[in-house]
């Protein structure tokens, strides 16, 4: 199975498909015939939606949206947790909206990194319900008006604590193709490292809705920008501005200190792995970005294992 996603992966970003190999040839047909069918229905709908067959929703608070064209890697969540640190950093009190798939463990990562503070993360795949869940504990606070509009659904015994926990924004973590919820700002993430790879849609390719869909984006940020040549950060950003004229801001992965497993409150200065023989183990959506991260800071050429939903990254001694 690992062999069968990694030969999809290759497919998808290849430049020549000429140039693939005989296995990966053989798959080309059936992940065609799967990406055309995958175009009819995201088409239907796309088209239910714009026609008012499906309903769509909004929150009573201002909503922002994270998402991306791609698969994996292109920095939502940490993009997602920057978003609610800001409002929580001006005194808005968001609630991040979070299907939780892959087992959760992106929502489990918000919920310690954020924890102790007003941001609140609702999990489930209907985020409607989810955030009126949240509604009625907490309550809200909309100020997208000129008037500052207060409503809460608990019992005024309960305290004047409440204000300070009224929810007053909420963010879409991966928000962009979920169309039930009417959302203020939509702001796209692009893997600035992997790109749109060619330009095929989901299975052949690593697109989840043609490129045209930044229409609807109101921003664009491209992602593992440090990792890019700057011409091919210019060539980016004009495939957005043909596309439909967007502010676009950069962004970068670096890490910041180690930390022990037993207590992850305890951190480590970098340098503390000095001529150590270091294990790098990653499973997140762009491990290249990662083995590149880690060679940038280290200054050294890993070798890495593939394993299964896992890249380890194993290297000799560090020398800093």
């Amino acid at each position: 199975m690992e062999k069968l996603k990694r030969a999809v992966k290759e497919i998808a970003y290849a430049r020549d498909q000429a140039k693939l190999s005989g296995f990966h040839r053989s798959l080309v047909p059936f992940l065609s015939f799967a990406s055309s069918l995958y175009g009819v229905v995201l088409s239907l709908r796309r088209s239910l939606y714009c026609s008012g067959f499906f309903s769509r929703h909004r929150l009573p608070v201002p909503v922002i949206s994270v998402g991306n064209l791609t698969w994996g890697g292109n920095g939502k969540t940490p993009m997602v947790e920057f978003i609610a640190k800001c409002l929580a950093d001006y005194g808005i009190s968001p609630l991040i909206l979070t299907r939780g798939y892959a087992g959760g463990d992106e929502a489990k990562m918000l919920q310690r990194h954020l924890l102790g503070g007003p941001v609140k993360v609702g999990i489930g795949a209907n985020r409607m319900a989810t955030a009126n869940l949240f509604f009625e504990k907490y309550g809200y606070v909309d100020c997208r008006g000129s008037k500052l509009f207060e409503r809460t659904y608990l019992d005024q015994k309960v305290g004047s604590h409440i204000s300070l926990e009224k929810i007053g924004a909420a963010i879409l973590d991966d928000g962009m193709q979920h169309w039930s919820l009417c959302r203020d700002l939509e702001i796209v993430m692009i893997n600035g490292l992997m790109l749109w790879g060619n330009c095929k849609l989901f299975p052949l390719g690593p697109l989840r809705e043609p490129l045209m869909a930044l229409k609807r984006a109101d921003v664009a940020v491209v992602h593992h920008a440090d990792l890019v040549l700057e011409q091919k950060l210019k060539d980016i950003e004009l495939v957005i501005q043909e596309i439909k004229s967007l502010p676009v801001f950069y962004t970068r992965m670096a890490p910041s200190c180690f930390f022990e497993v037993s207590n992850i409150n305890t951190k480590m200065h970098l340098g503390a792995v000095h001529n150590a023989v270091v294990l790098c183990v990653s499973a997140i959506g762009s491990s290249d970005a990662f083995v590149q991260g880690m060679e940038k800071v280290y200054f050294l050429t890993f070798d890495v294992i593939y394993l299964e939903a896992s890249y380890i990254l194993f290297s000799g001694a560090i020398n800093m």
